[in-house]
């Protein structure tokens, strides 16, 4: 059986989205495959991104930043945005069954010391977990 394909997206596809693709791969990949994208690729994942998931267990250090045209001519089931600023271009994506938009600040943009902007990164992480975590135990609730 093929699993549902859930494309997560964002502007930059460095840090939000990929710490959410990673967060729900953990939490529910044995059900849906997971992917993240963006209208505007940066071309990297941030370091600071792959150091924050590490602390949690959850390694994404092999992703790397993608273009949503990617995704074009794959079947996508859902399509979750999680651009936090109302000026930025979240796009969206054709043809896909679902789409949810949940908005988190985004830690690349960051100020302060070292220390201020690592923990501006924990906090983005531990709410995309929550949320995330959250929509995964949903997805099996639908299940059975």
């Amino acid at each position: 059986m093929n699993k549902p394909s859930i494309l997560i997206l964002c502007t930059g596809n460095s840090c939000r989205s990929h710490m959410a693709e990673g967060i729900l791969r953990a939490a529910a990949g044995d059900i849906i495959e997971v992917h993240s994208a963006g209208s505007n690729p940066a071309g990297y994942v941030h370091p600071q991104a792959i150091a924050t998931m590490a602390e949690i267990g959850i390694d994404i250090s092999a992703h790397t930043s993608k273009h949503m045209n990617d995704f074009l001519e794959r079947k996508i089931n859902t399509v979750i945005t999680v651009c936090g600023k109302a000026d930025q271009a979240c796009p969206m994506f054709p043809g896909q069954v679902h789409r949810y938009h949940w908005g988190f600040d985004d830690p690349a943009h960051a100020t302060g010391t070292e220390e201020e902007i690592r923990n501006t990164f924990r906090r983005v992480r531990d709410e995309i977990q929550l949320v995330f975590n959250a929509y995964a135990a949903g997805l099996r609730q639908v299940r059975h």
